[in-house]
């Protein structure tokens, strides 16, 4: 089993994972949260391209991640690492397989509350679910509906411990990056290339 750190880290891996949709454009002059949010409910599936710089403590260098997404709505989500080692995370549910290193891990999301939590959250922006996502977070938009940025910080400690902050940045309703910034330092960028259907 593994331990409870490296199921964190599993945990922020998958918030990097599927934050990307592109669904219609919206009047200019209704636009805000809820509008993007129901633009993001309205993709049924998504896939798309990822290129991912990753700040860690332990590493004098980034590393550089590269690999595909994919959502499936209601709550399907995949990331594919493909660079520089292979690495498969999927979400169904509450089911999380770990595939890496010719082991597969499965776990119930359910058993680990901060997963559970960062699971949840992604899941709830991927499918629009703005009250779902702010039972988590305190969720800020910034910017004109040709750029974007929502800020989202933990509401409770237990999720703060691990993650400080998340943004997500776009034009119109497609993501284009997501930053991830964890409590102990570590950050992530992972810039996103929508894969047209």
């Amino acid at each position: 089993m593994p331990s409870g750190k490296s199921l964190i880290n599993v945990g922020l891996r998958l918030l990097g994972l599927g934050l990307f949709c592109a669904s219609p454009l919206l009047a200019a002059a209704d636009w805000g949260l809820p509008l993007l949010m129901s633009g993001f409910a309205a993709v049924e599936e998504s896939r798309a391209r990822f290129q991912e710089e990753k700040h860690l403590a332990m590493l004098t260098e980034p590393l550089m991640l590269s690999g595909t997404l994919r959502y499936v709505r209601p709550d399907r989500i995949e990331k594919h690492i493909t660079q520089p080692y292979a690495e498969s995370l999927r979400i169904d549910r509450d089911r999380l397989e770990w595939e890496s290193q010719g082991r597969t891990r499965i776990l119930s999301l359910r058993s680990q509350p901060q997963i559970w939590a960062l699971a949840e959250s992604l899941r709830a922006t991927l499918a629009g679910d703005l009250p779902a996502l702010q039972r988590h977070y305190a969720v800020k938009l910034q910017g004109t509906r040709t750029q974007w940025t929502i800020t989202l910080e933990p509401r409770y400690d237990s999720l703060a411990q691990f993650i400080e902050q998340i943004r997500l940045q776009g034009r119109d309703n497609q993501l284009r990056e997501v930053e991830i910034i964890e409590a102990s330092g570590d950050r992530s960028l992972m810039r996103i290339e929508e894969i047209p259907n």
